[in-house]
């Protein structure tokens, strides 16, 4: 992975609370599971979203797959930590834990 991927995925993570890495954007989701991120997303309330769609950008998609050592998209960022992909997201809003790390960020 080049350093200057690297350094617009750390920017993007650092600079804003929450950010989807996604096929498609959160109007037009382009996979199943990209879709059902939004949805949890939308769930927990989340009204300030980044996403990034890794369809428009090759370095982007493969970047951030070294970036976060996990290799399938969605992944998601909360205040510049990993937190998983889609079926994590899953398991974390049925549990509770995604709408309580969620709402430290809204609040």
């Amino acid at each position: 992975m080049s350093a200057s991927i690297h350094d617009v995925i750390q920017q993007q993570v650092s600079e804003n609370p929450v950010v989807l890495y996604m096929k498609g954007s959160a109007q037009f989701p382009q996979c199943g599971f990209s879709g059902r991120a939004v949805q949890i997303l939308k769930a927990c309330n989340v009204d300030k979203i980044m996403t990034v769609d890794v369809l428009q950008d090759a370095a982007i998609r493969q970047g951030i797959k070294e970036f976060s050592n996990w290799p399938t998209i969605p992944q998601l960022y909360v205040k510049g930590e990993f937190i998983g992909g889609s079926d994590i997201m899953s398991q974390m809003f049925e549990n509770g834990e995604l709408q309580t790390l969620l709402n430290d960020v809204q609040g």
